[in-house]
Parts: C-alpha cells; structure tokens; sequence
C-alpha cells in the first residue's frame, strides 16, 4: 500500500530537562509543568522528558552536559554558574538579601535582569530565575553562635563564596554533590550542611540532623537555562511558545516554593527528629558580624555596584 506524504509524520522532537532534586520541590513540580505546557501546546511536535534526582547528570556536571547539548534544559543553583560568570557570585554572599521579597525586587529589576545575560559568551542562556528560598543551617550540635561552628564539617556547593562563608566562621567547607549530603550526614562524615526548608525535608536530611538554626543567613534560587546553541536552533515561533510556557512554569513553581516554606519547617517540626533554634536578634547579629567581610573579599569579582542594587532591594 502507499502511504501519502500527509499520512507520514515526523516524530517529536525531544526536549531533556535534567535537575537533580525531587520531584515534590519547586524545582521538580515546575519542570513538570513545563513539560505539560509544551506538550499540550505544541502536541506531537515537542516531547519534554523530565530527569530528576540526578538521574542523567549531577550538579556538578550537568551545565557541561547541556553545552554538549546532551540534555536541553537545566536549573543548577545560581552558585553552580561560577566558573561561567562571578557576577551570579552575588546571590552567595551571605546576610545580603532581608527575606525572599527583597531577593525577587532584585532579580526582577534591571540589575537581576542583566545577569540573565551574563553567560551569553560562554553559550548559555538564562531564561529565568526560580526560588526556593533562604538558606538554614543544620548540625550534629546546636549552632547558636558563630563560634559553635569552629572546627565543623560542612558540606557546601562548589562555590568559593560559600567556601570564605564558613571560613569566615573558622569552619571547615566541604565541596560535595547534592545526592551525596544524606549519606554523608548519616555516616558523620560531615557535621552540617545549609539548605532551605523545601531540601532538608524533601531529602530527608532533618532525620539525621539534631539541630536547624533558622538563620536565613542565604539564598538558594535556581536559574533555568539553556545552550545558545539549542535556542537559536528552533524556529522563532516554536521558541516563544516554549518561553512563555517556560515563564508560566517558573511562576508556578514560585507559587510552590512560597507555599512550602512554612509548611515543610512545620512538617519537620511536627517529626521531632531535630530540634529548631530561634536566634536572638543579638545572636544573629553576630553571625552577620562574622561573615560580611566575605563581601569585601569577592567584591572587585562581582561587581560593588550590584552589590549595592541588590543592598538596596532590603529597602523597598
């Protein structure tokens, strides 16, 4: 029999969204959603197969696999990008962002929409930043003060800033991929870590934690990108539909992470498998006085004028 030419159709072309968290966080629902906005706006043209839990590439490697274009889109924290611009450097100083309004005015104003761009040269493309929120601090002993930090373990991304952030405390970092953090906690290879809320829960590390201090010492946001390469090879029709499905993702996946703050701290605090610390306003102020030199220290690499826009969203 023959087949007409109308009968013969191409298959979808595949779309791999590789991120290494799971699929209950913000980052994995908003993936997720991405998938389901482009398929059910582009059907049988584009298929969105999503990777979590660091199924195809781990943190540390995952930006290198999209510049070979092995997967097409990924969304490493905003310290992962280090080695491509230290402009994104930014988001690692620590005490420099009041709360995650402050954070948002930032990457939506001029000077946060700039840094998008930052990478171009490099071949990747920002297309969005996504929240999960400010960092806490866990430990095998209560943290009360920076001193209590003295001579502990912590495992931190592969960030220079974040490694002066726990020197500054005369801490000792430790550079780790994130799917290795439970097991390291779990076999006390390490004495701490710091993460948002949404992480320690959905990686169980509060059940091989005894003490969270809320410090909200950080931020951990994510940037979604992809190669310039993969971007400029679609048609520019097909590209703004993926974009504004990409926009309406990360909007979701915001709505998510606001939402979870308060619910995942509840939910560890229900489980009593680790005991949360309040800081008194002097206690934090001595953890604020012990790590802002790191500003100085990275402040000819990123920039004092961002320094002072991203300062100047506390503000507002």
């Amino acid at each position: 029999m023959l087949i007409s030419s109308s009968q013969v159709f191409a298959a979808p072309v595949e779309i791999k969204f590789s991120h290494v968290v799971a699929e209950n966080t913000p980052k994995g629902q908003m993936a997720l959603k991405f998938k389901e906005l482009v398929e059910q706006r582009l059907p049988n043209e584009y298929q969105v197969n999503v990777f979590p839990n660091s199924q195809l590439f781990g943190d540390n490697n995952e930006v290198a696999a999209l510049l070979l274009n092995d997967v097409q889109f990924v969304a490493p924290s905003l310290s992962k990008f280090e080695r491509y611009t230290k402009k994104l450097q930014i988001f690692d100083l620590p005490f420099l962002f009041s709360d995650m309004e402050a954070v948002n005015r930032f990457q939506q104003g001029e000077s946060g929409q700039k840094l998008l761009g930052s990478m171009k040269r490099k071949g990747i493309v920002g297309l969005g930043y996504l929240h999960n929120g400010m960092k806490q601090l866990s430990a095998s002993s209560p943290l009360l003060l920076p001193t209590d930090a003295s001579g502990k373990k912590f495992r931190i991304m592969a960030s220079d800033v974040l490694a002066a952030q726990f020197q500054a405390v005369d801490a000792i970092p430790v550079k780790k991929p994130f799917s290795e953090v439970f097991t390291l906690l779990q076999t006390r290879a390490i004495d701490g870590q710091e993460n948002t809320w949404s992480n320690i829960y959905s990686k169980k590390f509060y059940e091989v934690q005894s003490y969270i201090t809320e410090s909200n010492h950080g931020v951990l946001d994510y940037m979604v990108v992809t190669s310039n390469t993969f971007w400029k090879s679609l048609p520019a029709d097909k590209r703004a539909i993926i974009k504004t499905a990409l926009d309406e993702a990360v909007a979701y996946g915001n709505e998510i992470a606001a939402a979870k703050v308060n619910k995942d701290k509840e939910t560890i605090v229900a489980s009593k498998r680790s005991e949360i610390i309040q800081l008194s306003p002097e206690q934090r102020q001595q953890w604020v006085t012990a790590m802002k030199p790191v500003w100085s220290q990275f402040e000819a690499k990123i920039g004092k004028n961002l320094i002072q826009a991203a300062e100047a969203s506390n503000k507002q």
